[in-house]
């Protein structure tokens, strides 16, 4: 069933309720069902047939907004095997690296979908996602969230497993549009990149760390198949408006990731260089010492990916027609 944009409300449908203190909990529209929370039950029959927006009374009189979760919403609260793109930086990565409608589109790796959904999105239905995963955990958990949300594993989407820098060579020469890569060390993938960019393509990468962005911005430079690369970082602050109090709030999502970006020159094209100051010699042991081997990798338990993964696909599964009644926890 693909997910419906707007319309009344139907079963299967994701349903966000907003409650009197602001608290938020998401359920999946189904015949008879029920939320049941500390401040008493809210039927999913009273939900159904409404309009998105509407408020609805729970069993105790206290009102709760509905509304359809935003990708935004959805990302934020999806089951996670890996770290996500958050949706500041997927919405920086569609601009800087211009993702088009009928784009052809390669990610690496996958993670939990996150980035997966903001990209398909973009390119649309004419467009093409081949998202690489070396690990299946993850994959499953990509598969299963974008599934939630759109209701379908999208047609123009194939998540290959294995190592981009070993599988992308396979690709036709100058085939992708855009590459995006959210890995721990892209520098291995320029190569396989650039054969498979056409000339003009966008290739952005998603990084961690200061020490990681300096190790592949030499790199891409050292390739002599890319423009100069352009970095940056995206920092978003909310403001708390109220009559006459209008402040910064006292949090905001400050540094998430560094992203850079090149183009694909044409082959056997030679950068014009620019005036720029000799940079000191260095030679691949000061490299490793700069960015070690070890990258500092945080990753999720294979105990929490298993249950990332579980979560993921059950309430996939609960859009599906035809399933039972589901009583949702208070979160």
């Amino acid at each position: 069933m693909t997910r419906r944009q707007s319309g009344p409300f139907i079963v299967g449908d994701r349903v966000q309720l907003t409650g009197p203190k602001g608290r938020l909990n998401t359920i999946t529209l189904q015949p008879g069902g029920e939320f049941h929370s500390h401040r008493g039950v809210l039927k999913h029959d009273d939900v159904i047939g409404l309009p998105d927006g509407s408020v609805v009374t729970s069993t105790t009189g206290d009102e709760y907004l509905t509304l359809r979760p935003l990708l935004n919403d959805f990302v934020m609260s999806m089951p996670r095997g890996a770290a996500i793109v958050y949706p500041k930086d997927s919405a920086r990565i569609l601009s800087i690296g211009d993702i088009f409608p009928g784009a052809t589109v390669v990610e690496a790796g996958v993670g939990s979908g996150a980035l997966s959904l903001s990209l398909l999105r973009a390119i649309g239905p004419e467009g093409r996602l081949i998202s690489y995963e070396r690990r299946d955990e993850f994959a499953r958990v990509a598969r299963a969230n974008v599934e939630n949300f759109l209701g379908e594993e999208p047609a123009n989407w194939s998540v290959e497993l294995g190592d981009l820098a070993e599988e992308l060579p396979k690709v036709a020469a100058g085939s992708v549009d855009r590459i995006v890569l959210d890995m721990l060390a892209p520098w291995d993938c320029l190569e396989a990149s650039a054969h498979a960019l056409t000339p003009g393509g966008v290739l952005v990468a998603y990084i961690a760390t200061v020490t990681q962005l300096s190790r592949v911005a030499e790199a891409i430079r050292a390739t002599g198949n890319f423009t100069e690369p352009e970095s940056s970082e995206t920092m978003v602050r909310g403001w708390h408006v109220e009559g006459l109090a209008v402040r910064p709030d006292h949090r905001m999502v400050a540094h998430t990731g560094f992203l850079l970006t090149a183009r694909r020159l044409a082959p056997g094209t030679v950068l014009p260089q620019r005036g720029r100051k000799a940079k000191p010699d260095y030679a691949d042991e000061d490299v490793e010492q700069w960015t070690p081997g070890a990258l500092g990798e945080r990753s999720a338990s294979e105990k929490r990916i298993r249950k990332a993964a579980r979560q993921a696909e059950s309430e996939a599964a609960k859009r599906l027609p035809g399933e039972k009644t589901h009583t949702e926890p208070s979160a």
